[in-house]
């Protein structure tokens, strides 16, 4: 693969995982769709789409994945769906990131890993930025909402490292998200006289769960042999801010000097934990 090919591709994956969190807040800010039906429909989709990536590129049916890692896919995006009621697609793009990040961590650590000097500044500067946007105040966001995005973020963890020794990446997470769609099903069922779908509303589902979701993890998935581990785990620091520019430009939203500084200390302090070098 050419080098061109390998930045164009990756940086159509991160825009693509920035879209999710633009597209979810944009349909339950301003469509009718319910947080539950579009948690869904999104699962939906993106079964679909990922089910047609495995069949074009010649593979087998995604039999792939296994329940544990369906439930945890499951909790992400339905805490990712409800947390973006209240906040702004920039603050839970960040609050998602930073959870994600300190739960692959805090298992690296668990599991006897091991970090230097600078990793542990880098940690502990992370940890004061996500403490520090939580702190109440005129402009830190909604607690509800923050609680479930950082849930989310752990679960989409967990389901990172249960996926790390898994196989062809496209074909379990095609099976791990068709193995979610009866449980995000169950879910709507249950909230059934809450639920609410209107047109737009399903098209911003569909987009986040098809093309978001769906080509976007067949694109990253592609693209990532090519990509050593730490050029993998950094690029990867550019999702919350193409998600936070992306909520300027496209929803209108306003940056806080607290949302800055606390971007600033989470990106910078997960940098220095990926980016420390360790001894040979």
């Amino acid at each position: 693969m050419s080098f061109v090919r390998i930045i164009a591709l990756t940086s159509l994956a991160m825009i693509a995982f920035a879209g999710n969190s633009l597209l979810c807040r944009a349909a339950l800010r301003d469509t009718g769709i319910d947080a539950a039906s579009f948690t869904a429909i999104r699962l939906a989709s993106g079964a679909v789409m990922l089910w047609l990536a495995v069949r074009v590129r010649g593979g087998s049916p995604p039999g792939a994945g296994n329940w544990p890692s369906a439930l945890a896919l499951f909790t992400y995006a339905a805490g990712f769906s409800f947390a973006y009621l209240s906040l702004p697609a920039a603050t839970g793009a960040l609050l998602l990131f930073g959870a994600v990040q300190a739960t692959m961590i805090g298992h690296g650590l668990w599991t006897g890993e091991r970090l230097r000097g600078g990793q542990w500044v880098g940690l502990l500067l992370a940890v004061v930025g996500l403490v520090g946007l939580l702190l109440p105040g005129l402009s830190a966001p909604p607690l509800q909402g923050a609680a479930l995005m950082l849930a989310a973020g752990v679960a989409w963890g967990v389901y990172s490292i249960r996926g790390k020794r898994a196989g062809d990446a496209t074909r379990v997470t095609a099976g791990n998200f068709l193995r979610a769609v009866p449980i995000a099903a169950g879910l709507s069922l249950l909230m059934a006289n809450a639920s609410a779908l209107d047109a737009a509303g399903f098209a911003y589902a569909v987009a986040s769960g098809a093309l978001a979701s769906g080509i976007g993890y067949a694109i990253w998935y592609t693209v990532l042999p090519t990509l050593t581990a730490t050029k993998a785990a950094t690029v990867q620091l550019s999702v919350p801010v193409i998600a936070a520019l992306g909520g300027i430009v496209l929803l209108g939203e306003h940056l806080s000097l607290r949302l800055v500084l606390a971007a600033i200390a989470v990106l910078g302090g997960i940098a220095l934990v990926i980016l420390e070098k360790r001894p040979a």
